[in-house]
């Protein structure tokens, strides 16, 4: 029996889907082709098994995905991840939280801010650029139009020029939508003890 997961932390849980997953023994050759590229250049994942039941969908995620939160210059990539990190907690995305909290721990090799986020919320005391980018993403994420002109000026005062600015909508916006897909396919579980 599994428990479904609700509260953040950097400790990833298992991703159930609720789609079989495409069986890579038995994936068809536009499965196979659409799988080339995952994610995070790593292995294949049970989400995106379960994504390559459409294989058109996955041809142009797959490559969006690895440009905006993998690509050389703009933001950092620790910052990319506090900005996934901001949407995935206001979507409630427990997995997405814990993937990419863990990702900025080990990029920045500390858990100070995600420590403290987990701790105080994302309203945590942080540095400016990172209250900046946390600020950013998670108007971005609770409505777009609250992230307005004050959350620039945040932005631009914290030394973020456009292109980190650009970087910074682009990964917000893709947990955005990311999150909910992710709600819909499947669930974050841990396995209840027994005994």
């Amino acid at each position: 029996m599994n428990k479904v997961i609700k509260k953040f932390s950097r400790n990833v849980p298992h991703w159930q889907p609720r789609v079989a997953p495409v069986d890579l023994q038995e994936a068809s050759e536009d499965q196979l082709d659409a799988l080339k590229v995952t994610p995070s250049n790593t292995k294949v994942s049970e989400y995106v098994l379960t994504l390559a039941h459409d294989v058109e969908s996955l041809k142009v995620r797959t490559p969006l995905f690895n440009a905006i939160m993998y690509d050389r210059g703009g933001m950092s990539r620790a910052e990319r991840e506090l900005s996934a990190l901001g949407a995935s907690m206001v979507n409630h995305c427990v997995y997405c939280a814990a993937v990419h909290a863990m990702r900025h721990a080990q990029l920045e090799k500390s858990t100070e801010v995600t420590d403290r986020v987990f701790l105080e919320g994302t309203g945590a005391d942080l540095a400016p650029r990172d209250r900046a980018i946390l600020d950013f993403a998670v108007a971005l994420s609770e409505c777009p139009s609250q992230a307005g002109p004050e959350h620039l000026d945040a932005l631009k005062a914290a030394g973020l020029d456009e292109a980190e600015v650009l970087d910074l909508i682009l990964s917000a916006a893709l947990f955005g939508w990311a999150n909910r897909l992710m709600h819909v396919l499947g669930d974050p579980v841990r396995p209840e003890a027994t005994g």
